[in-house]
């Protein structure tokens, strides 16, 4: 038998699949132990295989892709409208099939084995700055408790420890504990150096992660990481990047009225705080004259918000930056202000 489409729902140990005729009637329900997919799948000729694009759906979209299926990869906020009733997964398994179905449906492209492997020691710092922000932000909750408060900052820490130590009405079990918390913070700090290095080591090696390093805002670290975690060729322009970083507006518009609000967040979450943090740098400083500070950029900042321009700074960045990295181009400087 011949399927217009598979939708297959993946999970650790069972799949489910989900499969529909050219008349977009159900002729394949059916579940499969993990090991079994592969097998079943190549005896079947080239199929739209359509699956969300979630944890190990990109490995499964290569090795589907190399037995001569296309395969198409979902965003799972856009399959959930689709389920019906009760959630369970024969259900999810057809939600998927029925948006994909939809002619306007946007995909995700399935990423390279050696796209997904770039882009670890990226998501594996991400993992070790959260680990220290939670650290001393119960450092310092603990210190409250206490009496002791020091100004924000990771700077201010070690002499937030050296206050705790030398408290002497603080139990000794807890000043143990604080010993104990700083330590960890320093672990963390050093192994956070050592990411730190080899992704500096990676960008002067990436001629395009230095080409991107010339815009304002962009760092060494945001410059590496957009080089080794975006592929220009998936975006039909730098709007649409800026939309997949989730850097536009909502929109909730209404009987002809149009109202935009704040920016979606729908996309890459850590992407879009290194443009933002960026954008923010060069706001603080931006005056007429300054390397960084273009007239549009000034003429914002005239009439709205400062974190206001920062976003509408960092979108102007992504399409900037996707730009540069779809056609090759250098950065140009805008004329400088007088």
């Amino acid at each position: 038998m011949e399927f217009k489409r598979i939708a297959i729902d993946t999970s650790k140990h069972v799949f489910t699949l989900h499969g529909v005729d050219t008349n977009e009637r159900p002729v394949l329900r059916q579940e499969l132990r993990r090991g079994r997919v592969e097998a079943f799948m190549a005896k079947l000729p080239p199929t739209e295989i359509v699956l969300e694009a979630c944890a190990g759906s990109h490995h499964w979209g290569r090795v589907l892709g190399r037995l001569g299926h296309r395969v198409r990869l979902i965003p799972p906020q856009y399959v959930k409208p689709f389920v019906k009733r009760s959630k369970n997964d024969r259900n999810d398994a057809e939600a998927i099939s029925e948006a994909a179905s939809r002619p306007t449906m946007r995909w995700v492209p399935v990423k390279t084995a050696d796209e997904q492997a770039a882009a670890i020691i990226v998501k594996h710092r991400e993992m070790l700055v959260a680990q220290r922000t939670q650290t001393i932000n119960a450092l310092r909750g603990h210190a409250t408790e206490f009496g002791i408060v020091v100004a924000k900052g990771d700077q201010n820490v070690p002499h937030l420890l050296e206050l705790l130590s030398a408290d002497a009405a603080i139990p000794a079990v807890a000043r143990d504990m604080f010993v104990e918390m700083g330590r960890h913070i320093a672990e963390l700090e050093g192994k956070i150096a050592t990411l730190n290095r080899q992704l500096l080591e990676q960008h002067k090696a990436h001629p395009l992660s230095r080409m991107l390093a010339e815009v304002p805002g962009v760092g060494p670290i945001t410059a590496v990481t957009m080089a080794l975690m975006v592929n220009p060729t998936n975006f039909e322009s730098g709007r649409h990047f800026a939309a997949w970083l989730g850097l536009t507006p909502k929109e909730h518009s209404t009987g002809g009225k149009h109202r935009l609000g704040k920016i979606s967040k729908a996309g890459d979450e850590r992407l879009r705080q290194l443009l933002v943090v960026g954008a923010t740098a060069v706001v603080r400083v931006a005056r007429a004259g300054s390397k960084s500070a273009s007239t549009w950029l000034l003429r914002l900042l005239e009439r709205r918000p400062r974190k206001v321009a920062a976003v509408a700074l960092a979108n102007k960045m992504a399409r900037i930056i996707w730009a540069m990295m779809a056609h090759g181009e250098a950065y140009r400087r805008p004329p400088k202000t007088a």
